[in-house]
């Protein structure tokens, strides 16, 4: 079962720390498949909650439309359900109400014929922290590039 990676949410790296990383299945429609095995595909602003039955939708994922489909094509900015067990639901959204954490789409890709949303536990920074992470990322390349003048 290889993986194929469709899109990434670099922002999110970006603007939270990362914790804990879950595997969730999308349901999709019609031409949205289609779009997907193009790439077209953007999680920039994502984020997942929890509805009142107890059921986790994704927000705010743009599929555009298929252009070469009919009628029947999909809205680009429905929610969209996620695949997972109760205590799955459960087990995310109690750590993320514990703790303050929000819940945001890192990654869409295919994993044999399906496809699924890579979600995580998520906390927010600050400016501040920002700044130390790029200041970090900047002397990183500086080592990978040989310029030690720092």
């Amino acid at each position: 079962m290889g993986i194929k990676v469709i899109t990434k949410n670099k922002r999110a790296g970006f603007d939270y720390f990362l914790q804990e990383k879950f595997e969730a299945g999308l349901v999709l429609q019609g031409t949205e498949i289609k779009v997907l095995r193009l790439g077209k595909v953007n999680i920039n602003d994502s984020y997942i909650a929890v509805d009142s039955s107890g059921e986790a939708w994704a927000y705010n994922i743009q599929i555009p439309q298929y252009e070469f489909g009919n009628i029947h094509n999909h809205r680009e900015d429905r929610p969209r359900k996620l695949l997972l067990h109760k205590e799955e639901i459960a087990n995310i959204f109690f750590q993320a109400k514990a703790k303050n954490l929000t819940v945001v789409a890192t990654m869409i890709y295919f994993k044999g014929s399906r496809v699924k949303l890579e979600i995580a536990l998520a906390k927010g920074k600050k400016l501040h922290d920002k700044r130390d992470t790029e200041a970090k990322r900047d002397v990183e390349r500086k080592i990978q590039k040989g310029n030690y003048d720092f």
